[in-house]
């Protein structure tokens, strides 16, 4: 039973994406999150959903300053 959780993983992470796209940051998220989860009270599955949202806004907050940074190159 204990290897189920790491075999569905490597399942999941190495089967083909049916759409190219992931949100950024998303991936590396949902993988810290699931082991964090997993080893706080195997709530893998939430701590990955959880890591998801956390990876995506703060890929989405670093792209942002990106921006900014490019536009305003003087200031910071």
């Amino acid at each position: 039973m204990k290897l189920a959780a790491p075999l569905l993983l490597s399942l999941v992470l190495l089967s083909p994406a049916p759409a190219p796209a992931f949100a950024k940051g998303c991936i590396k998220g949902a993988v810290v999150g699931g082991v964090a989860g997993h080893y706080a009270g195997h709530h893998a599955v939430l701590g990955a959903m959880a890591g998801c949202a956390v990876g995506h806004h703060r890929a989405s907050q670093r792209e942002k300053e990106e921006k900014e940074h490019q536009q305003h190159p003087g200031t910071g």
